[in-house]
């Protein structure tokens, strides 16, 4: 008496390579791919977490100057300094700077160099309305804010119009 029956399992299955290209089979549905994002991280989103990075291992003692992370890095202690000058932005900039949306084949929203102009100034409120003329002109696709810089020491174009050591927007007084 040769009674066979027949029992049939069905469970989702997918295949994946392995070790040196061999195939495996593995039980459940195919992973959805992670999304990639494209596109590059903006330059001075970059340089704002390098210099939180940098002020996290100056203060926990792993470096033991700013002189010693130019050495490190193998640049000079002025742009050290023009990459910690960003800590001195009012937190919010920061915040948006770190978050900036990536740039896929157009120029970063804000440079470096703008930036430098509302860093050059110690009241978050006026950094504040700075930040909003810059970030406002790119948004507008009106290309970077007007900078007038008037004798300061963050720009090399200089007005000969006025001689007071401030850095100002034109048409945003």
């Amino acid at each position: 008496m040769n009674d066979t029956h027949d029992i049939t399992i069905e469970f989702p299955v997918h295949f994946t390579r392995g070790a040196a290209g061999r195939k495996e089979v593995n039980a459940g549905v195919k992973p959805v791919a992670p999304v990639v994002e494209t596109g590059c991280v903006p330059r001075v989103a970059r340089l704002m977490a390098l210099a939180i990075r940098f002020e996290e291992l100056v203060r926990m003692d792993e470096v033991a100057s700013h002189a010693d992370l130019a050495r490190l890095g193998q640049v000079t202690r002025a742009r050290i300094s023009q990459i910690m000058d960003l800590l001195c932005l009012a937190p919010g900039i920061q915040e948006e700077l770190l978050f900036l949306p990536r740039v896929e084949r157009q120029r970063d929203a804000v440079s470096e160099h703008e930036m430098r102009a509302v860093c050059a100034v110690s009241d978050w409120r006026e950094q504040r309305r700075r930040w909003r003329a810059l970030h406002v002109a790119y948004r507008t696709d009106n290309g970077p804010a007007d900078l007038v810089n008037v004798g300061c020491e963050v720009c090399p174009q200089r007005s000969s119009s006025s001689r007071e050591p401030t850095t100002r927007f034109r048409g945003i007084e």
